[in-house]
């Protein structure tokens, strides 16, 4: 069975995927309201409603009812700072978004988490990602879809050499390690936003690339 969500919150608007999420949500005729908080302002359109400023900020005076809600939220170790700035971001500021939601009645959350997120990984951004999966299921979401990505690609507005240089390969790579395009998986996760379901589903990125073809 398929539910068609008039109502959006979405979180990360003006990042790789959310910008494309975006799009692909203004685009739907069903959608009459998309609330997508952001430091800096969106492109108007009718069915969008765009505050300005810090998102931790803005969580307490967002208001309406929303079936649905997408978190598109996430940084580098590099671009936040620190692992402590890093981890406020991709743990602390998604959690309290996503509880957010919940108050505003959301039922299905869907998360940009990433591939080898694991509470018990050595490396420091799978473990914060590991631990941000494990705190948004202990929310008990009625519907939750973590998505696992590879390395996301497509133009980004901060130069990050690493996946620069990463991106030729990660093309070529077999099965969920294949980099994705960030197009690509915001259909992903529009396409996984009308499955009725319950519980907790975690998508990797081969499947991400299935579902956004």
């Amino acid at each position: 069975m398929y539910l068609t969500p008039q109502h959006i919150l979405l979180a990360g608007a003006t990042g790789l995927t959310g910008e494309h999420l975006l799009d692909r949500l203004l685009s739907e005729p069903t959608i009459s309201r998309v609330l997508a908080p952001s430091r800096r302002p969106l492109a108007e359109h009718a069915h969008l409603d765009n505050p300005i400023g810090e998102l931790a900020t803005l969580l307490p005076t967002l208001q309406g009812s929303f079936e649905t809600a997408f978190c598109c939220l996430g940084t580098t170790i590099k671009q936040a700072g620190s692992q402590e700035a890093f981890r406020a971001i991709d743990h602390d500021l998604v959690l309290a978004f996503a509880q957010r939601a919940r108050e505003l009645g959301a039922r299905h959350l869907l998360v940009i988490s990433a591939m080898g997120a694991s509470a018990d990984s050595g490396v420091f951004y799978n473990r914060v990602k590991g631990e941000t999966e494990q705190a948004l299921i202990a929310q008990n979401w009625p519907q939750l879809t973590l998505a696992r990505p590879s390395l996301l690609l497509g133009p980004r507005r901060e130069f990050r050499l690493g996946e620069r240089l990463a991106a030729p390969l990660m093309r070529w790579l077999p099965g969920k390690y294949r980099g994705i395009h960030a197009a690509v998986l915001a259909r992903a996760l529009w396409r996984l936003a009308l499955e009725d379901g319950n519980g907790v589903r975690v998508v990797e990125s081969d499947e991400l690339r299935r579902l956004g073809r």
